[in-house]
């Protein structure tokens, strides 16, 4: 089969400049480049250099002046955002992005408002809970608050930050059964990470993620699982930090995700339904993935959503692409071609 072929274009790829994959990556090993925390960077750039595209790295920390040069000299006609926030402040995602279309810049992922919707975990279940979307009974404890649980809430309880993605500070000591481990853990997030901390009721079940791809017209890709092959005995089934990134974890206890099998007949119909209906209610577009919980009595619980996945080759998204008969270069190129496509006025 021919490799097809892509229209050349001029692609900024913005990064946080802590993901600047270095210049000397031929000398490392395999297992270095595998575990190192550029290789979506890398991924990426090194595949739309392939596709024919001519890309320029950006890394960005505090500040906007060499951002604003690059688009003046390089001209180009997308940016490539990968930027997770700005100054370390991760909800300043949805700033930079909003900082391009004041530009009239291109850009690749999800807009300002879906970003700064879907950022805040606990507007997002009251968005759904409102639309009569199955969400986890939640509370919020903002920093510097007495730590009170309110009586209708049930424990076990989940812990996290309210805003801070990508499993951070999730570990199995999350899950509190207590008034005082729930404290003891709303305090540890706000010492730790200094975000406000959301309880959320545990739900028991799978853990199941759904990509979506698209601005008007939506696909979803085949139903991605976190599978755990040999936790020990006693342990919660939970997407930990290191059940996520820790490869040594993974591999002790087997932790893996791969296509979910066996499926009730209705949750495989309702759940691409459903993870469309969600995207559009949260007015995300480009590309997201929705975390979904299962559990035995087949009711699905979205968790949360997450706009600008990790995109890495060989991650649950571009897998789940390619089950769905999206190869990764097409992949990356459709998410270039909704960017091209996108228009601000067409969301407000």
């Amino acid at each position: 089969m021919a490799r097809p072929t892509y229209p050349s274009r001029r692609v900024l790829m913005l990064l946080d400049n802590e993901f600047m994959p270095p210049d000397d990556i031929a000398n490392l090993s395999e297992t270095e480049q595998l575990s190192a925390p550029w290789k979506m960077e890398y991924d990426i750039y090194a595949s739309l250099c392939n596709m024919g595209h001519e890309v320029l790295r950006l890394g960005l920390t505090d500040d906007l002046a060499p951002l604003r040069q690059a688009i003046e000299n390089f001209k180009p006609q997308i940016c490539f955002n990968l930027l997770e926030g700005f100054r370390d402040f991760h909800i300043f995602d949805a700033n930079m992005v909003s900082y391009l279309e004041l530009l009239n810049q291109r850009y690749t992922g999800c807009n300002p408002r879906g970003l700064m919707i879907a950022r805040d975990k606990a507007l997002t279940k009251k968005i759904l809970a409102y639309h009569r979307v199955r969400v986890p009974q939640f509370h919020v404890f903002p920093k510097g608050r007495r730590v009170s649980k309110p009586r209708k809430l049930p424990f076990p309880l989940l812990i996290k930050s309210v805003n801070v993605e990508g499993s951070v500070g999730i570990s199995q000591a999350s899950v509190v059964w207590d008034e005082h481990h729930l404290a003891e853990r709303v305090q540890y997030i706000h010492d730790s990470l200094g975000t406000g901390a959301i309880a959320e009721q545990y739900i028991e079940g799978r853990e199941l993620y759904v990509g979506v791809l698209g601005n008007h017209r939506l696909r979803t890709f085949p139903t991605w699982e976190m599978i755990f092959r040999t936790p020990p005995e006693g342990a919660l089934l939970i997407a930990t930090d290191k059940a996520k990134f820790d490869p040594e974890f993974q591999q002790r206890w087997g932790i893996t995700t791969q296509r979910a099998h066996h499926l009730p007949a209705a949750v495989q119909e309702q759940i691409p339904q459903l993870a469309r209906r969600i995207y559009r209610l949260l007015n995300l577009t480009g590309y997201a993935r929705l975390d979904f919980r299962l559990n035995d009595a087949g009711d699905l619980y979205l968790l949360e959503a997450n706009p600008n996945p990790q995109l890495g080759y060989g991650e649950d998204f571009a897998e789940s692409a390619e089950a769905g008969g999206i190869p990764y270069e097409s992949l990356l190129q459709q998410i270039l071609h909704l960017g091209i496509n996108y228009c601000p006025q067409s969301f407000i």
